[in-house]
């Protein structure tokens, strides 16, 4: 299983971005994908998730403003982020948890992480 994160890049504050993240492999399905971020000098931290039954969960630092949604049959997670803030800048990374994938002859689940994706806001 892999995943590939794409979207991040620079915006001005009170900006927009789209980030998304695709699965791939022998994927049978996906039970919460989701997106955490690490700033500079600091520890990495939730972002959002969501369910594959479409249940949401967010920081409270990004409530109102970031929307986390899925494509199930793409094995995509996305994540519009509206009106960023310089404290938005970080690495943002995917997770996908409890995904179960099919190899060497028998179904497997595990977590994964994506490569990474830089955002930074300018003020």
């Amino acid at each position: 299983v892999q995943l590939q994160a794409s979207g991040g890049g620079l915006v001005q504050a009170g900006g927009s971005l789209r980030l998304s993240c695709a699965a791939s492999g022998t994927i049978f399905s996906i039970n919460v994908m989701g997106w955490y971020r690490q700033a500079p000098g600091k520890a990495r931290e939730l972002v959002a998730t969501i369910t594959s039954g479409g249940s949401t969960n967010y920081a409270d630092s990004v409530e109102g403003r970031f929307t986390i949604s899925r494509d199930n049959a793409k094995y995509t997670v996305y994540l519009q982020m509206n009106i960023l803030q310089p404290e938005d800048t970080a690495v943002y990374y995917c997770a996908v948890k409890g995904v179960t994938y099919y190899s060497g002859g028998r179904y497997s689940t595990n977590d994964y992480w994506g490569q990474g994706t830089l955002v930074t806001v300018s003020s």
